[in-house]
């Protein structure tokens, strides 16, 4: 599949789109608390995606059986929301989220702490989401895909943490994982050139300790090897002429 340059009309789509999962996280994080389960915060954001007459982009994507996936402490990405999961004081929370929207996709993830959390914790949470800015600053028709890959992973490798390798960003559009592949650490080729119009979902995957993972027995969770702390953070973007804009905060 080609990179797909999207037209007026359909990046306004995703604007709304973008717009509508913004608030899709905004409303979970309000409600995220300790004492309810992973199950809890999955039909809050479900329901939050229904009210706005959009689809949960999840939901049933390969068999995936809940609408948010939800990550908890060592759990990287692509943990699946369950009852009897309670979620603690202490912990850090990775809530991902993805939208449809006549058609279009959005997709974004957060990490939450859930009440007082370590030191160490806040600072990979906050690492995780600078890593994103530090990105898209090369986020630029004209440059090329790997230079947004080479400044998330220099500025996670200088606070001491280390980006996942097995999994990467992607392109979005009509469906939710598109051309191109997006890695957070740096590569040997250049990389497609970004030109206006390419719509892309840029998440950096950060391990307080190593960057192996593997995945457990539901064949989706993926956790960290060596059982250290990770944190997710994601927009998707539109490359414009200028500065890129991010589709899925609102302004």
């Amino acid at each position: 599949m080609a990179i797909t340059i999207k037209s007026e009309r359909e990046i306004e789509i995703m604007r709304e789109a973008g717009r509508i999962l913004a608030i899709v996280h905004e409303e979970m994080e309000k409600a995220l608390k300790p004492g309810m389960s992973t199950w809890d915060i999955n039909k809050i954001g479900e329901n939050v995606i229904r009210s706005y007459g959009c689809k949960p982009s999840f939901l049933g994507y390969n068999g995936y059986p809940a609408a948010i996936c939800v990550s908890v402490n060592d759990e990287v990405v692509h943990g699946i929301p369950n009852k009897e999961h309670i979620i603690r004081e202490g912990d850090i929370v990775s809530l991902d989220a993805g939208v449809i929207y006549n058609g279009y996709q959005s997709d974004a993830a957060r990490t939450h702490a859930c009440g007082k959390i370590s030191a160490e914790a806040q600072k990979l949470i906050d690492v995780t989401r600078q890593s994103f800015y530090e990105g898209i600053k090369f986020a630029k028709e004209g440059n090329h895909l790997h230079d947004i890959s080479a400044a998330i992973e220099d500025y996670v490798v200088a606070h001491g943490f280390s980006c996942v390798r097995d999994l990467v960003g992607h392109g979005i559009g009509r469906e939710m994982h598109e051309d191109p592949q997006i890695p957070n650490y740096r590569q040997k080729k250049k990389g497609p050139r970004l030109e206006a119009g390419m719509t892309l979902a840029i998440e950096p995957m950060v391990n307080a300790g190593r960057y192996d993972v593997c995945w457990l027995d539901d064949d989706w969770t993926v956790v960290t090897e060596d059982e250290s702390l990770s944190a997710h953070y994601e927009n998707t973007i539109l490359i414009t002429k200028g500065e890129p804009e991010i589709l899925s905060i609102r302004k």
